[in-house]
């Protein structure tokens, strides 16, 4: 009998929201374990936000009249009224900070948090730039010194050199305090007026509600003007200044290249003071890697009691492209040994001689099923594992395993196969695991 229903048509997944397979989640994992064990260093702790937020929370967090809220935000509403807007995080600084106010995490003493995971933006997918992507946010907040504000950057440096990533800069700026802000403004405004015949589309709708913004444009025309535009630099005060000095005389002291960007801006009004970005030339137009800043407004804005504080934030695809090109990493091995086997018996064996050898660490497969001795061994090669251990007729008459193997050692040289007793496998192969 036929049946009239439809075929399934495949499902693949949506535009710009990638998988990630085996052999890339492998790296991924090992970069996510480096980054704890840095942050770890400075005394940074996890902390992870829900994935969803009310609306209102990023409007009000990140300003309504930027790109992501007016256009990039995954919002949705559960009722017909549509009063209980939530959005999908477009980044996580927002969430750290509603739930340092929500749980009072600075009510005793300022706070080093960290979280990583996904965001989501509603965007145009291309190459660097996704729909769903992944960040780690890094937040100290209830400090107020340029003291922070340089150990941040200074860590970062650290963690370039951790992951081997050269050929990246260091570019600051100082947004001052709001009123050196508004004083900037008013100056920016006039100029932005002068040169309305070359602001493009974009440049016209920021002009007045936020210019700033309008000195970050990547148009090629608009590049002469944004350079001739007033200096948000040159309106701080002493106060601005020393903060700033500060913060140089540290790097400095570190040994930390930098170059003063004073069109690096961020077009809320509860940034102030350091901003900074780390950039590359070598991932094309989507060349920042890592962008923080002061934002010690925030809080505040957020119903908090007013507290200083400063973060960062990194594009791990971006990190893991670069790390990944530096590296010249090979694809991750699956496991350390892999048995293999020539009946059910063996087979059982194996099963239960593996877990003795997980015991001391080591990461091992058993070959599923059955299958000729070549065939095995060819899997066993593929898995990437150092050692095989081999169950065959003979070993199991004597109690005894089989070791071969499968790589070369540091000398570029493979040892000879050995034989060892079942009960002694374990120590074995972990002192042969040990020596090469």
């Amino acid at each position: 009998m036929l049946s009239n229903t439809p075929a399934f048509q495949k499902v693949t997944a949506l535009r710009g929201m990638n998988d990630i397979l085996p052999g890339q989640s492998a790296r991924w994992e090992e970069l996510e374990a480096s980054l704890r064990q840095w942050l770890s260093l400075y005394g940074y702790q996890n902390v992870r936000t829900p994935v969803l937020e009310q609306t209102r929370l990023f409007a009000r967090g990140i300003g309504e009249v930027t790109d992501i809220v007016e256009k990039e935000m995954y919002t949705f509403s559960m009722s017909a009224d549509r009063e209980d807007l939530m959005t999908m995080r477009p980044e996580f600084t927002a969430g750290i900070v509603r739930a340092a106010i929500e749980h009072n995490m600075l009510y005793e003493r300022p706070q080093r948090l960290y979280t990583m995971g996904p965001v989501f933006r509603h965007e145009r997918p291309q190459k660097g730039r996704y729909r769903q992507f992944h960040q780690i946010s890094v937040e100290a907040l209830g400090f107020a010194g340029p003291d922070v504000d340089a150990e941040q950057i200074i860590m970062l440096a650290r963690l370039w050199k951790r992951l081997g990533i050269n050929d990246i800069r260091l570019e600051l700026n100082s947004l001052g305090q709001l009123q050196e802000r508004l004083a900037h403004r008013e100056a920016l405004i006039a100029h932005l007026e002068k040169h309305k015949d070359v602001l493009d589309a974009d440049g016209q709708r920021r002009m007045y509600t936020n210019p700033l913004r309008v000195l970050d444009t990547k148009n090629p025309a608009m590049q002469q003007m944004a350079n001739e535009a007033p200096r948000l630099f040159d309106f701080l005060g002493d106060d601005s200044r020393a903060h700033f000095d500060n913060l140089c005389q540290r790097l400095d002291d570190a040994g930390i290249t930098y170059t003063l960007n004073p069109r690096l801006v961020r077009g809320l009004d509860y940034y102030n003071l350091t901003v900074f970005e780390w950039v590359t030339d070598r991932l094309g137009a989507q060349g920042t890697v890592c962008g923080g800043g002061r934002y010690d407004g925030l809080i505040d804005l957020l119903g908090g009691k007013p507290a200083p504080a400063i973060g960062f934030a990194i594009g791990l695809e971006r990190l893991l492209a670069l790390w990944l090109d530096e590296a010249k990493s090979q694809p991750s091995d699956e496991c350390d040994v892999y048995f293999v086997h020539s009946d059910a018996q063996s087979a059982r064996a194996a099963a239960r001689l593996a877990e003795g050898v997980r015991d001391r660490g080591l990461r091992c497969i058993v070959h599923p099923g059955s299958g000729s001795f070549k065939s095995q061994f060819k899997r066993a090669d593929a898995s990437g594992a150092r050692l095989a251990v081999i169950l065959g007729e003979s070993e199991m008459a004597d109690g005894t395993a089989s070791v071969k193997f499968l790589r070369a050692g540091a000398d570029g040289a493979t040892a000879q196969q050995f034989s060892v007793a079942q009960d002694g496998l374990a120590d074995a192969l972990l002192d042969k695991l040990q020596d090469q």
